[in-house]
């Protein structure tokens, strides 16, 4: 949670200091690391108006920081470049215009070196800050670093969200890391059987309890009244998934949102994204294939299906005689024995729209605009994908997206009443 450390005595700030400092490190590091399979050119297009180009992303978090922490609070920082803050700033109203979030493709300059240059110029001044901050500025000064290393995680996941989008444009689908880097998501040899566990539903306290830190959407703590319900152990497979498709799952409007079927028709879905079908020329063998992290690779029936929009995930679960859970549903439920995948697979699709909790209350300062604003038109999805970065998961955490969104690593776990 952003807040004040409460200590402002200096030898009582060193280890803090020097962990926050490690962290910083750490971090923006991973994002680089992120980056380096990809060219120069990878790294300057933008594939469609919801995705940024990685060069953005690299030099966005840079910005954040600068703009966040070191120009309101390091008196003798200099700015890397002062039109950076137009050209990167993402949709902070308070710090300034921007430059259009559906060109930022357009953005040959400044080059890679130079974005690389701007990071280490911040990451400079960000240490020395870490290290020097005025001892009354600490506990404001420690929260806002804490909050850009947390952005700059969600950024780390979209790297990798909007590289999978931008190399499923190319005709060649070239792989985004070597065959076999990655940890597999093949659950195992056969799918074990879908099993419900029951839960007793009552007055539950749900939101982030103050330990550690939480974004502002995840607070305050309140108390949600649920009914009795049933979860499925694990998600649902890429297995399951072809049974709905061959059972005319996308041709039966009688499944769907009215929204979602619209939204089927207009774009043509007939089966998730980056799925190719066997008759796709593209297809190197006669079956279902999936384009994905390690290129194309044959559809493997174990694995949790991923890339689905929120209106496909109601499709499936009304097709299956079941629903979809609230985010506190699975936030009770979270930890519970016998659940499977709840974190690191798949982020889950919920029957929740984004809206603010009782009492909430946006960060103070431009950070307010974080999260608040975004609350109309949303729908919260819970646990996290393959592609978020470690420790960046907990129980609380409120991810949103359009229902339309189909690039993240989305998936679904049904939900049902108690029989």
């Amino acid at each position: 949670m952003l807040a004040p450390r409460p200590s402002t005595d200096c030898s009582a700030q060193r280890p803090a200091r020097a962990a926050l400092a490690a962290q910083c490190e750490r971090v923006r590091a991973h994002s680089l690391a992120l980056a380096a399979s990809l060219s120069a050119e990878d790294q300057c297009v933008q594939s469609m108006p919801d995705a940024s180009p990685t060069k953005w992303h690299l030099a966005h978090t840079s910005w954040f920081f600068e703009a966040v922490v070191l120009t309101e609070h390091s008196a003798d920082y200099r700015p890397f470049d002062r039109r950076f803050f137009h050209l990167f700033n993402s949709y902070y109203e308070s710090l300034g215009p921007r430059h259009p979030r559906p060109q930022r493709g357009l953005l040959t300059r400044p080059d890679l070196p130079t974005v690389h240059a701007y990071r280490a110029h911040v990451d400079a001044a960000l240490q020395s800050f870490v290290a020097s901050c005025d001892e009354a500025q600490w506990p404001q000064a420690a929260a806002l670093v804490e909050l850009g290393l947390h952005h700059e995680q969600q950024h780390q996941e979209l790297i990798v969200t909007d590289a999978l989008h931008l190399l499923s444009c190319n005709p060649l689908l070239p792989s985004w890391r070597p065959r076999g880097a990655g940890a597999s998501l093949r659950l195992a040899s056969a799918t074990p059987p879908l099993r419900w566990l029951e839960f007793a539903g009552g007055v539950t306290e749900v939101g982030h309890d103050g330990a550690g830190f939480a974004f502002d959407n995840e607070t305050p703590r309140h108390q949600a009244l649920l009914r009795p319900y049933e979860l499925a152990h694990r998600l649902v497979t890429c297995g399951e998934w072809l049974q709905f498709m061959e059972d005319g799952g996308y041709r039966q409007p009688g499944l769907w949102l009215s929204d979602g079927w619209t939204q089927a028709q207009a774009q043509g879905w007939r089966a998730p994204a980056y799925w190719i079908a066997p008759d796709d020329p593209r297809a190197p063998a006669s079956e279902w294939q999936v384009f994905g992290l390690d290129g194309v690779t044959p559809l493997d029936p174990s694995a949790p299906v991923l890339h689905l929009s929120f209106f496909e995930a109601a499709a499936y679960a009304q097709w299956a005689g079941a629903r979809l859970p609230t985010e506190f549903e699975w936030e009770a439920a979270c930890g519970a024995p016998g659940l499977e995948q709840m974190t690191g697979w798949a982020w889950q699709w919920t029957r929740s729209s984004y809206d603010p909790y009782p009492g909430f209350k946006p960060f103070a300062g431009a950070v307010g605009e974080y999260n608040g604003k975004f609350m109309v038109g949303q729908m919260v999805l819970r646990g996290s994908s393959l592609a978020t970065p470690a420790g960046h998961a907990r129980a609380t955490y409120r991810n949103f997206f359009p229902p339309a969104a189909r690039w993240q690593f989305t998936g679904l776990r049904l939900a049902r009443e108690t029989s």
